[in-house]
């Protein structure tokens, strides 16, 4: 034994530095997978409304109605990106559209549900990053 750890027994000490080896490789292993996802939320997209769904018009409170629905508006035309609903999301607007408009389809993506095209990126988006 040495003088630094008088009380430890080499085992125990051993064990510790294995420890904090596997720690290491691991923080080092995380790092890459956080960037990789923060890449796929800022390029995933969310379709309003979804293929299952196309056609309808989105009204007010996110829900999707038939064409030509009073008060409803007609899909955008294009999907979302990850980056534009997270910017919506914490008060934006959503690219090309009115104040109106942005909110009405972000009503729809709040209500997106598993199984649902844009689901998983929009799930993404809750999901905290450290």
């Amino acid at each position: 034994m040495n003088d630094d750890t008088p009380d430890v027994p080499a085992p125990a000490r051993r064990r510790a530095l294995m420890l904090g080896a596997a720690s290491a490789a691991a923080v080092v292993s995380i790092r890459p997978a956080l960037a990789a996802t923060t890449a796929s939320i800022a390029t995933c997209e969310i379709p309003v409304p979804d293929a299952g769904r196309a056609g309808s018009y989105i009204a007010a409170d996110g829900s999707t109605v038939p064409a030509g629905t009073a008060g409803a508006f007609a899909p955008p035309g294009r999907s979302f990106k990850g980056e534009d609903v997270r910017t919506a999301l914490a008060g934006g607007q959503l690219p090309g559209t009115n104040a109106t408009q942005s909110r009405a389809y972000t009503n729809y993506i709040r209500r997106l549900q598993s199984g649902t095209s844009g689901f998983t990126c929009f799930a993404s988006l809750q999901m905290p990053r450290g």
